[in-house]
C-alpha cells in the first residue's frame, strides 16, 4: 500500500468536561503526572475552550463544561449524583509512588493499590470533580500480556 492510500493509525483519546477546567489542568498536573500539551482559552474568564494533556504516549482531552451541543450529551459526575458511566485507565511504571502522589494531591481514593487476577497492580481515584480513574502497571498491549 502507498504512502498516499495507506489507512490512518487508529487512536484512542479519552474526553472530559470540567465545571473548572483551568483548575483541573493543573490539579491532574500535581496529582497525576499530566504535562500541558495544547491549552486553547474560552470566551469567558477562566474558561477552557479545549485542552490537551499528556502523559507519557497517552493523551487527553478536556474542556470546560458550556451548554452547547456536546455539554447536552456529556456531563460533569457532580450533575448526575457523583455516578460516571466511563473511567480512564493509565498505565503507569509504578503505582504505589502514583497512588501516593495522587492521594498527597487530594484525590477521594476508591480502592487502593491491588495486585490484580489478571496481572499488574491497580488502584482507583476520584478527581476534585468526581470522574472516575485507575491506574495500573498492566499494559494489554505489551508482549506477552492478555
Amino acid at each position: 500500500m502507498s504512502a498516499s492510500t495507506a489507512a490512518p493509525a487508529r487512536q484512542l483519546w479519552h474526553v472530559l468536561r470540567y465545571r473548572e477546567a483551568a483548575d483541573a489542568i493543573a490539579w491532574l498536573g500535581r496529582a497525576f503526572g499530566f504535562e500541558r500539551h495544547l491549552v486553547v482559552p474560552g470566551d469567558a474568564p477562566g474558561a477552557i475552550s479545549h485542552a490537551q494533556l499528556r502523559c507519557g504516549d497517552a493523551l487527553l482531552m478536556l474542556g470546560s463544561w458550556r451548554d452547547d451541543d456536546f455539554g447536552r450529551l456529556q456531563t460533569v459526575p457532580a450533575d448526575v449524583g457523583g455516578r460516571v458511566t466511563a473511567s480512564t485507565y493509565v498505565v503507569v511504571d509504578d503505582v504505589d509512588a502514583h497512588h501516593a502522589r495522587a492521594a498527597a494531591a487530594g484525590a477521594e481514593i476508591v480502592q487502593p493499590p491491588e495486585d490484580q487476577d489478571y496481572g499488574g497492580r491497580l488502584y482507583l481515584c476520584r478527581d476534585p470533580e468526581g470522574h472516575l480513574w485507575c491506574f495500573g502497571s498492566y499494559d494489554p498491549l505489551a508482549d506477552g500480556a492478555g
